[in-house]
């Protein structure tokens, strides 16, 4: 997890040091959303863990809909490197 994190933060970071710029949050929160859907596949009946899914989904939703707002070609290249909205 630790070297995927990192792989993710050095592709979307925007300068060297950037850690916490909504494209790199956007990454890991994805991430995270991706390992807990793999993980639903195996425990169907995880009702408490859907709440943090859910939580995940629209921190990234509003994160989004912030950075489409602010900067909307550092949107497109988001959506284009996660594979997001088809």
């Amino acid at each position: 997890m630790r070297k995927k994190k990192k792989d993710i933060i050095k592709t979307l970071a925007t300068h060297s040091k950037d850690v916490g710029s909504a494209e790199v949050q956007i990454g890991l929160l994805t991430e995270k959303i991706s390992q807990l859907s793999v993980h639903f596949k195996k425990f169907k009946k995880d009702k408490h863990s859907t709440l943090g899914l859910a939580k995940s989904v629209n921190k990234r939703k509003k994160l989004l809909a912030y950075l489409k707002k602010k900067n909307t070609d550092s949107y497109q290249k988001v959506i284009k490197q996660l594979n997001l909205r088809k």
